[in-house]
């Protein structure tokens, strides 16, 4: 398929999770750190799976091969650049049924903004905000045929407060937050919910840029004294999906008190 690698995992012999829901969800950049917790917790919740990735596809492999024998779930993955279009259209050509959608794949860029090039810029726009545009459009209809429907887009603190040396990265996800609330109120009256998770630092190898005393001046700025952990975000990811339908159009912070 034009614009996508491969996909593996076709659809197994019908075995729900443990707790049975019937339900798919999709998790994008789902190979390693947030979004790979995010889909054990779903797949411990019974969730039938689609994951992705742009680079990573043995890596995605291990966890699709995991989370179908330790949740016994039925899970698809997806080698997919989330920022292209047509690779994104041709992964949704496939699914048959949609109940939670959530947007976590997302890159950095740390530097002056005087020194970033015009196309590093592009790159985090299309990676981590027009991605989100591309996986609603394609997701809403399939929510529809049920009247029903979950979207969580895993944003920053810094979408809302702004970091020096990271513009880019800002400005991305300030328009995620912007978009879910946005979002929410059209899709209210259809019973689909749309909310985000701003996160602060969190324990992944996106920070593994800083050295050892950077990520202690951090930390000495965080009120919890630590930095966050994946499997925190996704529990919080886990009760956004379960929460009630009157609960949409938040931007929810997990950050350890730091903004």
């Amino acid at each position: 398929m034009e614009g996508m690698e491969g996909i593996a995992g076709m659809k197994m012999d019908g075995r729900k999770g443990r707790s049975g829901t019937g339900k798919t969800a999709l998790v994008t950049g789902a190979s390693r750190g947030i979004g790979r917790a995010i889909a054990e917790k779903l797949a411990d919740g019974g969730y039938d799976l689609w994951l992705t990735c742009k680079n990573s596809a043995n890596r995605l492999l291990q966890v699709k091969e995991y989370l179908e024998e330790a949740y016994g779930i039925s899970c698809r993955i997806a080698v997919c650049d989330a920022g292209d279009f047509g690779a994104v259209r041709n992964m949704f050509a496939e699914m048959e049924r949609l109940d939670v959608l959530v947007n976590n794949a997302g890159i950095s860029y740390i530097g002056l903004l005087s020194e970033m090039e015009p196309e590093q810029w592009q790159e985090i726009m299309d990676t981590n905000l027009s991605s989100l545009f591309y996986t609603c459009k394609l997701a809403i209809p399939l929510m529809l045929k049920r009247h029903e429907g979950c979207i969580v887009n895993i944003s920053s603190v810094w979408g809302s407060v702004g970091a020096s040396m990271e513009v880019a990265y800002s400005a991305s996800k300030g328009g995620v937050n912007s978009f879910t609330k946005a979002l929410a109120k059209e899709l209210a009256p259809s019973h689909i919910r749309v909310n985000a998770v701003a996160c602060g630092v969190i324990d992944t190898q996106m920070n593994g840029c800083f050295d050892e005393e950077e990520r202690r001046a951090l930390r000495e700025e965080i009120p919890a004294d630590r930095f966050g952990m994946p499997e925190e975000v996704a529990g919080v990811v886990m009760q956004v999906i379960g929460a009630p339908e009157y609960m949409t159009g938040q931007v929810i912070a997990v950050d350890g008190g730091w903004y």
